[in-house]
């Protein structure tokens, strides 16, 4: 690397920083893939809509998809090559970054000068973390993202404590590579540039490293912006859709309830007053622009007035290290030394009650006695779902389409089974049609959906369709004649997949790729 200097901020010395408490933090690791072994393997209730979306997609490895950008499915196929496609071999690599998470939220704990309690706590707010359990239970972008930000957040912390400057090119890579996988790693380097101007670590920003650094992420981001630029930029399209019609509006007040909600309301002390004690003690002038970071992240999500609640879990590592760091120097004080003890069994209690609902553990109708018993039904979930929270309902889709679809299909003399087509509405029902029901017997679906409606319809000419769809007026603007077969019947699903029917329609009203622009959906 090149030369050092040294950051005239004061702060723990690095060389008396305590030793990682690397057992510990692995155990809590391991136990981290073992909760997913059990809940995403053994009690699993199905593929995820998402995880059928990916693994379909893997067959049209490109530069990008109208929804996200192209890592998460260039690294599902070597996976999908190697280990098959089965849940346990394409949710290991989901479940070992979880993993990642925890010791590199432990490691942050260390950097900012805890010992094993702070590292212990950090770790463990990150096991216990509903959303973290939720999104790390099955294949996407997020669990890759969830590792990617604290593992930037140690580097800007070695850089700010006096590592060599060249470490910003590998943090702009860093960056690059989140980037290509979530675009939504932009946040990272905004709020560090925020923090850095709000602190006394500005004069970095007079200094040729950060615009580099700037510069690499922007290379290395540079190929989904041509894709985009070669294809009318879907993904703009597809953001603002997706936040007017699929989030809605959430007010800031929303959205602070729902960061205490997902993250745990008995984590919420622990990471409360870490982000306090990053700003008020002297001991952490190092660590503030993370501070700010996460303050700048929050800002904007709530000036969107349209963030899930998922949006802010990666910002997070650095309020559970600094909270871990808070109660372990607040353990050796006499008339507290009560806290760390207290955090531990609130982080454990919060699992002990939120894992049921964060990812399966029971069936789905024991699950929604379970909430109701709670008296849990977070609003955004229960407007576009079914009994159970959406991002449960997600995994039964599959399992509640292919069997009446397969039905319909099997109800067509062996002349039309050959030459009918299949338009499905969603991504998932695509991903389900394509990957799940080829054992079935079942021919390839077109999807309207994403990265389906940008692939358009190919051959298909509309002749004869079984078509999954909720609007019979839309099927009749499309088709001269449909007759619906089959009604899917899944009241733990979303309500829109519930609420749908299988028709068989014939002759398209127009050809095929002359409806698409009508018929192709991006949100």
């Amino acid at each position: 690397m090149c030369g050092s200097t040294r950051s005239a901020m004061p702060g723990v010395p690095r060389d008396d920083r305590p030793p990682i408490a690397l057992r510990l933090l692995v155990g809590l690791g391991f136990a981290k893939v073992l909760i997913h072994a059990l809940s995403g393997w053994l009690l699993a209730w199905g593929y995820m809509t998402d995880e059928l979306y990916f693994l379909d997609s893997v067959d049209r490895l490109d530069w990008g998809f109208v929804d996200h950008p192209p890592l998460s499915v260039a690294l599902l196929a070597p996976v999908r090559a190697v280990l098959g496609d089965s849940l346990p071999a394409i949710r290991l690599l989901p479940a070992l970054l979880g993993a990642a998470t925890v010791v590199l939220t432990g490691i942050l704990a260390r950097e900012l000068g805890g010992g094993r309690v702070a590292q212990g706590l950090a770790a463990l707010a990150v096991v216990t973390c509903p959303v973290y359990l939720a999104l790390t239970n099955y294949y996407s972008m997020n669990p890759i993202e969830q590792a990617l930000w604290p593992l930037c957040m140690l580097l800007v912390l070695h850089i700010l404590g006096g590592g060599s400057r060249g470490w910003w090119i590998v943090l702009g890579a860093l960056l690059g590579i989140g980037m290509l996988n979530k675009v939504s790693m932009m946040w990272f380097g905004l709020g560090l540039a925020v923090g850095l101007v709000l602190t006394p670590h500005r004069r970095w920003l007079l200094t040729p490293w950060p615009w580099l650094a700037g510069a690499i992420t922007l290379v290395l981001f540079s190929p989904y912006l041509w894709w985009n630029a070669q294809h009318g930029w879907p993904f703009l399209e597809f953001s603002r859709n997706a936040a007017a019609e699929k989030v809605g509006a959430v007010t800031p007040l929303d959205f602070v309830l729902q960061q205490v909600l997902s993250m745990g309301p008995n984590a919420a002390p622990l990471w409360l007053g870490g982000l306090v004690f990053m700003f008020a003690s002297a001991s952490q002038r190092r660590s503030r622009p993370l501070a700010w970071l996460f303050v700048t992240v929050a800002a904007l999500l709530i000036a969107s007035g349209s963030a899930r609640p998922h949006y802010l879990a990666p910002a997070f590592p650095i309020g559970f290290a600094a909270g871990g760091r808070l109660a372990e120097w607040l353990g050796t004080r006499s008339y507290t030394r009560w806290v760390p003890g207290v955090a531990v069994f609130l982080l454990l209690l919060g699992f002990a009650v939120g894992w049921p609902l964060a990812i399966p553990l029971l069936s789905p109708a024991a699950t929604v006695r379970y909430q109701d018993a709670l008296g849990i039904r977070p609003r955004e979930e229960r407007e576009r779902g079914g009994l159970l929270p959406m991002h449960l309902g997600l995994y039964l889709h599959a399992d509640a389409l292919l069997g009446p679809l397969r039905t319909v299909y099997e109800s067509l003399s062996p002349e039309e089974q050959g030459r009918v087509e299949i338009l499905t509405g969603s991504f998932g029902e695509t991903g389900a049609v394509n990957v799940l029901g080829r054992p079935l017997g079942l021919p390839r679906s077109i999807g309207r959906h994403n990265s389906y409606g940008l692939w358009g319809p190919g051959a298909a000419t509309g002749d004869l369709m079984i078509v999954v769809h909720g609007d019979e007026n839309e099927l009749r603007e499309w088709f001269t004649e449909c007759e619906k077969r089959a009604v899917i019947d899944c009241p733990y699903c979303m309500e829109q997949m519930n609420s749908q029917g299988i028709y068989v329609c014939r002759h398209a009203r127009r050809p095929l790729a002359e409806l698409w622009p009508s018929l192709k959906v991006y949100r």
